[in-house]
C-alpha cells in the first residue's frame, strides 16, 4: 500500500521518535537530556557497554556512532522487530490517533495536487523575493530599513514583496506552466462566484513565507505598506496545505535553537520573532494572528517542555495570556506547563529590543512567572478579601480552576500549591481564645458577658494580640508604626504609586517627627518634577538632605522581612500590598478615633452597652492584626513564600 508523504509526516509530528525507541532500550540518564528531546543509549543494533546511539525528537531520526544505523521511526519498527513497512505504519497511526487511509485513487490524486500546490507556492516565493530588490520594490526596502531588519535577515526568511498590480503574479506563474487551478488551490488568487476574472490575492505588500515542520512554503503573510486597506497583515487563505490553527510561523528554525536555548520563546506576529531572531533569540515562534490553539499548545511542548508566552502588558495582552493559561490547564502533564512574560505596556518585542536593546528583553524573559503565578495573579488582582464570604469564594475560584487540570498528580501539586498561597495570603486563623460568647468575643469570662472594669482599672486600647502585632508595634507612641514607614518606603522604591495614588500619599496621617519630614521631601521633589524613577528620586532625596532617614526606614522594613515594599519587588506585588497597607492603616485610624468616642461615652454614662461598643470596636481592631498577612503574602510574587525566606 503505498502512504502519502503527508500522512507519513503526520505521524511522525505527532509520535516522538524516542517514545518509539523508548520501548527497546534504556536512557542513559547522564547523557540524556529529556526536556530537549536528546536520548542517548547502547545501541539495540550491535553489543557495546558505552552508549553511542543517539536520538533527536526534533529531527524523527535516530543513528548510531558505533555501527552506523540510522533512521526513522518506521524502520527502526522494521529493523528491530521485524515488521513490514505497512505494519509499521499501522502501529505508529495507532498510536498518533491517526485512522488509516483508505486506498483509493482519490487520495493519491490529492497527494499529487499538495505536490503542485507547493510548487506554486515556491515559485510564488522566488517571484515575491526577486521583486523586492527590483524597482517595484523600493518602497518594500526603505519599510524593512526604517524597522531595523537588516539584509541578511531578509534573506534569511525569504523576505519579498508582491507589488500593487491585479495580476503580475497570476501572469508570472502562468508563464512557469502553473495552470490556473494549482494558482487558485494555492490561495494566491481571489476567485469564486460573481468574480469573473480572479486576480492576485497579495498586492502592496511586504511578504513573509510561512513554512512547515520540513522548511516548504506552505503559505504567505503580508504586510500592507498602505495605510487606507482593510487589513494591515492579511494571511493566506485555508488550503490543502495550509491550516492556520495547527502552523506556528518559524517554528523549524526555532526549534533547533530551542535545543541551546531549553525553551521556545510565543510572541504576537511574525515580525516579532523575525526581528528577536535577528536580535540573538532565534528560540521565538508566533501564532498567525489567532489566539493559540491546542494544537499549537501541542507542537511548543513537543519541543520544549515550559515554553515562554510574550505578551503585551496591557489589557488585552493580559487577555490573551489568560485566555493562553484556561487553554493549557487540562492538557498540563509533568515537563509540559508554561511561562508568562508581560513586557512594558504599549511595547511589543520588537519595539523594546530596538529602543532598549536586547539587554532589555532578556530582562524580561528572567522574570518570566509561571502558570501558577499567572493563574493567583488575576484571581487576587484588584481584589479585597476582608471577608470570610470573598475569602471563600477566592478560594472555591481557584480550586475550580485546578480541578480542570487532567492529570492527577500535576492537580494535586497545583491543589497543594494553591493551598499554600492562600495560607500565606490570609494567615493561619486566629486562635479560638476560649468559648465565645453571644457577641462573638474572644476572651468572655466564665460568668457570660466581658467583666466591667473596676474604677481603679486602665483599658488598653487595643489587645495584647495587635499590641503584638509587627506592623503595629508602637502603635500609640509617637513614633511611627512599621506600617507607616512601610506605606512610606513603598511609595519611595516604586515611584511609579506617586503618579497613580499621589493623593493618597499626599493625605496619609502620620505623626510628627522625622516620617513625616521624609513624606514632605518626596511631596516637594513631586511638585517640582514628577519624578520618572526610584534613582531619580533618590538623587531629589540627597539633594534635601533625607537620604539618611529613607535609608534607616527602609532597613528598619527589610529586617522584619516586609519584602513587598522593597525595591526588588515585583511590581504588581508592591501596588498591591501598599493598597491593602493604606486600607488597612485607614481603617485602623476610623477604628480607634471611634473607639475613643466610645470611652469618652462611658466614662459620661456607664452602661453595658457602651462597654460593648468598646468591646466590640476593640475586636474589630484586633482583627485587624490578623491581617497583616494580606501584605505579607504578596511576597509570593516576588518569589518569597514567607518571612523566613
Amino acid at each position: 500500500m503505498r502512504f502519502s508523504p503527508s500522512f507519513l509526516d503526520d505521524i511522525r509530528d505527532r509520535v516522538p521518535i524516542s517514545d518509539v525507541i523508548g520501548r527497546r532500550v534504556t536512557w542513559d540518564r547522564r547523557k540524556s537530556q529529556p526536556g530537549k528531546g536528546d536520548y542517548w543509549a547502547c545501541c539495540p543494533f550491535h553489543s557495546e557497554k558505552s552508549p553511542s546511539f543517539h536520538c533527536e525528537d526534533q529531527k524523527g531520526r535516530y543513528h548510531c556512532f558505533g555501527c552506523g544505523v540510522s533512521g526513522d521511526h518506521f524502520r527502526f519498527l522494521v529493523e528491530v522487530e521485524g515488521l513490514s513497512f505497512p505494519e509499521a505504519v499501522e502501529r505508529l497511526a495507532g498510536d498518533a490517533g491517526l485512522p488509516m487511509p483508505a486506498r483509493d485513487a482519490q487520495a493519491e490524486k490529492r497527494e499529487e495536487a499538495r505536490a503542485t500546490i507547493i510548487d506554486a507556492l515556491k515559485l510564488a516565493a522566488a517571484f515575491f523575493q526577486a521583486t523586492l530588490h527590483d524597482s517595484p520594490g523600493a518602497k518594500a526596502r526603505a519599510y524593512l530599513r526604517d524597522r531595523g531588519m537588516n539584509p541578511a535577515t531578509q534573506k534569511l526568511f525569504g523576505i519579498g514583496y508582491a507589488p500593487d498590480s491585479r495580476n503580475r503574479l497570476k501572469e508570472h506563474l502562468a508563464s512557469k506552466g502553473v495552470g490556473k487551478g494549482e494558482i487558485e488551490a494555492a490561495g494566491l488568487v481571489v476567485h469564486g462566484d460573481g468574480i469573473a476574472v480572479s486576480y492576485d490575492r497579495f498586492r502592496d505588500r511586504v511578504m513573509f513565507p510561512i513554512n512547515d515542520l520540513h522548511e516548504r512554503i506552505i503559505a504567505f503573510g503580508g504586510r500592507a505598506l498602505s495605510a487606507d486597506v482593510p487589513a494591515k497583515y492579511l494571511n493566506s487563505p485555508e488550503t490543502e496545505v495550509f491550516h492556520k490553527g495547527e502552523i506556528l510561523f518559524n517554528l523549524a528554525r526555532a526549534r533547533r535553537a530551542a535545543k541551546t536555548a531549553g525553551t521556545l520563546l510565543v510572541v504576537e506576529g511574525y515580525m516579532d520573532a523575525i526581528m528577536l531572531h535577528q536580535a540573538g533569540f532565534e528560540n521565538a515562534v508566533a501564532p498567525l494572528g489567532t489566539a493559540l490553539t491546542e494544537r499549537q499548545l501541542d507542537l511548543l511542548w513537543r519541543n520544549a517542555a515550559e515554553p515562554v508566552l510574550c505578551f503585551d502588558g496591557d489589557a488585552a495582552g493580559l487577555k490573551a495570556a489568560h485566555r493562553a493559561a484556561e487553554l493549557a490547564l487540562p492538557q498540563l502533564k509533568p515537563g509540559r506547563s508554561l511561562r508568562f512574560a508581560l513586557l512594558p505596556e504599549g511595547k511589543d518585542p520588537d519595539d523594546l529590543v530596538r529602543g532598549d536593546g536586547p539587554g532589555a528583553f532578556r530582562d524580561v524573559l528572567s522574570s518570566a512567572r509561571p502558570l501558577a503565578d499567572l493563574l493567583w495573579m488575576r484571581e487576587t488582582a484588584g481584589g479585597v478579601f476582608d471577608t470570610p464570604e470573598r475569602r471563600a469564594d477566592l478560594e472555591k475560584r481557584l480550586k475550580a480552576l485546578t480541578r480542570q487540570i487532567g492529570d492527577e498528580s500535576v492537580r494535586r501539586h497545583y491543589l497543594q500549591d494553591a493551598d499554600e498561597r492562600l495560607r500565606a495570603f490570609f494567615g493561619p486563623p486566629a486562635s479560638a481564645g476560649g468559648n465565645r460568647n453571644r457577641h462573638g468575643g474572644g476572651n468572655a469570662e466564665r460568668g457570660g458577658g466581658p467583666r466591667r472594669p473596676g474604677a481603679g482599672q486602665r483599658r488598653s486600647v487595643v489587645s495584647d494580640r495587635l499590641t503584638r502585632s509587627p506592623l503595629m508595634k508602637g502603635a500609640n507612641a509617637a513614633a511611627p508604626t512599621l506600617r507607616e514607614l512601610s506605606i512610606v518606603v513603598g511609595f519611595i522604591n516604586h515611584p511609579m504609586l506617586l503618579h497613580e495614588a499621589f493623593d493618597y500619599f499626599a493625605e496619609l496621617e502620620l505623626p510628627d517627627g522625622d516620617l513625616q519630614r521624609l513624606r514632605s521631601a518626596v511631596l516637594d521633589i513631586y511638585a517640582d518634577e514628577a519624578p520618572a524613577d526610584r534613582d531619580t528620586l533618590l538623587r531629589g532625596l540627597a539633594d534635601h538632605g533625607v537620604l539618611d532617614l529613607f535609608e534607616q526606614f527602609e532597613t528598619k522594613v527589610r529586617i522584619v522581612r516586609l519584602w513587598p515594599f522593597l525595591a526588588e519587588a515585583a511590581p504588581e506585588d508592591a501596588r498591591e500590598a501598599v493598597r491593602q497597607a493604606l486600607h488597612l492603616q485607614h481603617r485602623f485610624r476610623s477604628l480607634n478615633k471611634e473607639l475613643q468616642m466610645a470611652e469618652e461615652s462611658l466614662g459620661q454614662e456607664p452602661n453595658e452597652a457602651a462597654y460593648m461598643q468598646i468591646f466590640e470596636i476593640k475586636r474589630e481592631i484586633d482583627g485587624l492584626g490578623g491581617l497583616d498577612a494580606l501584605i505579607d503574602g504578596f511576597g509570593l510574587l516576588s518569589g518569597r513564600t514567607s518571612r523566613g525566606y
